[in-house]
């Protein structure tokens, strides 16, 4: 009886940890559900008390993650990632090599102080481009991009949460922990042999530039919209050409308007005359300008705006028809969208697949990005309908490109500060955070929506889950199989062995639950061989973020699958080779780190 009551905790943290396991993989419950619901279990059995269950909440790795996604924020949207972006294009030049060459090392440090899902989500687009343009295989460009990202996050201690959660782990079992570059060593390394890797093994990236779906992709953010021609404005007269060459190269004219008919005859050296309607596509930034050209009108608004009530002052969101959406099937001049919700459609973004010629004629599909215009009150109205998901301020913006140079400043204040010790890491973030509202780089409500809510719940969960599994002794129990195991192995080998674990568990689970469950085994295996558990933690984090087997270890490698035609296939064959050559690095970098092993191999 009296060992049964002993093994209670074992045997419930067990049977948490596989249903919350189960969960994490199936993902029939957002992850971030899951690992709260994990979080309760923890409390109800007994295993946590209150205080240890909501300490992840308060711990430095939640706060860092929300400061980095605002910071992320501030830089996008003063529009410094985006000229960064550009001039790793130019820098790219003509050969598929040299784009990997220059790309990799440089998004690899753009993903050191930012969400490295962020800089894949800027990359995909200007690196479909510089494909086109180039004619190269855009499958060769995005996979090094995107593995380049992941490597990033191993530059600092910051950008990844699972190491945030091992020197969280660390502190706990008693040492100093890391400072803010004590990996970066490790980081430099790994993103050498990355690119040397991908240089070398490019015959083994697959050559498609997206086929058939290179267009789709392509038109990534391109909305379908009319432009009405405002009588007796600057454009009433003039040419098409004209106007083009005003507005810019990436607004395409697919069709011409006069006096309600379709007109073929007219070409772009015709003038433009009052009233005309001109069928075009165009990117968010670009949809957004032309609402402001005082000569041309977005023609819905022009037509149903002032039919419009409502308070506040009129904007500009964007809404998706949701899956399931009664407006399915249905054309938006059949909905007829301004007397029934208070807004009219002013653009719309199909992923793939044909949208009629008229705006009006176009009938909506599950997932059609739709661009709205109307009063914040009745917006407000919209959103609570179930058809639509995620009513969203418009993301095409005029940027705030006057405060790229003090966001930047902000970014190395916070950087110095951090790396300096002047203030606890959380606390220099924080303050970055607050100094990229404060100096109005990037506005509140926009800050509060860049915080990726669902990984900082992730997180604040899956802390507790580390604690329990210390707490109970399974980390002990684990340890101890592993140590009889490994007992006469060299370091080198157990270090191996960690990040092999955790390369393997962070394919179907998230890098912070791999460090979560993975990190409390480490330490004791580190006690019971009577060494540091630096190493042996580092080693684990590192195998839950660099594995690069699977396209769904990686929220980046979702991104790119689509873009790049990838095939599941394809992630195993180049990144096998690669995640055992990054293992290696790691194991042998770590041990010269906190081991005193040697930094040359010397050869018997």
């Amino acid at each position: 009886m009296h060992i049964a009551h002993h093994l209670w905790p074992q045997i419930a943290f067990g049977l948490i940890l596989v249903g919350g396991l189960y969960l994490f993989v199936t993902e029939k419950v957002r992850i971030d559900v899951t690992a709260m619901l994990i979080l309760l279990a923890l409390v109800v059995t007994g295993i946590l008390d209150e205080k240890q269950a909501l300490s992840g909440f308060a711990s430095e790795p939640a706060i860092i993650v929300a400061a980095v996604f605002v910071i992320s924020g501030g830089l996008a949207a003063t529009g410094v990632t985006e000229h960064i972006g550009a001039w790793i294009g130019r820098a790219g030049g003509r050969s598929e090599w040299r784009t990997i060459a220059v790309v990799m090392p440089i998004v690899a440090l753009l993903a050191s102080f930012t969400h490295h899902v962020m800089i894949t989500a800027m990359m995909l687009p200007l690196l479909l481009r510089h494909a086109r343009d180039r004619h190269l295989p855009a499958s060769r460009l995005l996979m090094p991009m995107s593995l380049a990202a992941s490597l990033g996050t191993t530059l600092t201690l910051v950008s990844a949460p699972a190491f945030l959660l091992a020197n969280d782990q660390l502190q706990r079992a008693g040492t100093s922990g890391l400072g803010i570059f004590s990996i970066t060593p490790i980081g430099i390394a790994l993103v050498v042999v990355g690119t040397g890797y991908m240089l070398a093994a490019r015959w083994l990236l697959p050559k498609r530039s997206g086929e058939g779906g290179e267009d789709d992709y392509l038109r990534l953010g391109r909305f379908r919209t009319e432009l009405l021609v405002v009588p007796g404005g600057q454009w009433a007269t003039r040419t098409l050409a004209e106007m083009q060459k005003a507005i810019g190269p990436s607004v395409q004219v697919l069709g011409w308007l006069r006096d309600g008919v379709m007109r073929t005859d007219l070409t772009s050296s015709s003038p433009l005359l009052g009233g005309d309607v001109l069928l075009v596509e165009a990117g968010a930034d670009e949809l957004m300008s032309l609402h402001d050209d005082p000569g041309l009108d977005l023609n819905a608004i022009a037509r149903y705006g002032d039919q419009l009530s409502g308070e506040g002052r009129p904007q500009l969101v964007q809404t998706v028809v949701a899956p399931g959406s009664e407006f399915i099937g249905r054309s938006i001049r059949e909905l007829d969208f301004s007397r029934q919700f208070h807004a009219v459609i002013a653009g719309l973004w199909r992923h793939a697949g044909q949208v009629a010629e008229r705006l009006s004629d176009a009938r909506l599909r599950e997932g059609d990005l739709l661009v709205l215009w109307g009063h914040p009150s009745r917006l407000a109205e919209l959103a609570s309908s179930h058809g639509f998901l995620l009513l969203a301020p418009f993301a095409g913006e005029a940027k705030r490109r006057l405060r790229a140079p003090l966001a930047l400043a902000i970014l190395a204040g916070t950087i110095l500060l951090a790396a300096s010790n002047r203030l606890p890491v959380p606390l220099a973030f924080l303050l970055g955070a607050v100094a990229m509202i404060a100096t109005r780089c990037i506005d509140i409500q926009q800050a509060y929506r860049e915080i990726d809510v669902r990984i900082f719940v992730m997180i604040a969960g899956v802390i507790p889950l580390g604690i329990a599994m210390e707490q109970t002794g399974t980390a002990d129990l684990l340890a101890s199989g592993l140590a009889h195991l490994v007992a006469h192995w060299p370091p080198l080998t157990v270090l191996l062995v960690m990040f092999t674990a955790a390369a393997l568990l962070t394919q179907p689970m998230s890098d912070s639950a791999t460090v979560a469950l993975l990190g409390p085994v480490a330490i004791s295996l580190a006690q019971m061989l009577d060494m540091p558990p630096t190493p042996f933690v580092v080693c684990t984090a590192m195998g839950a973020v660099v594995a690069f087997l699977t396209p769904i270890g990686h929220h980046g490698n979702l991104l790119i699958l689509g873009p790049g035609q990838y095939r599941f296939a394809d992630f195993l064959r180049v990144g096998l080779p690669l995640t055992v050559l990054l293992g290696l690095v790691s194991a042998w970098m770590a041990r010269w780190l906190w081991l005193k092993g040697p930094l040359l191999p010397h050869w018997g």
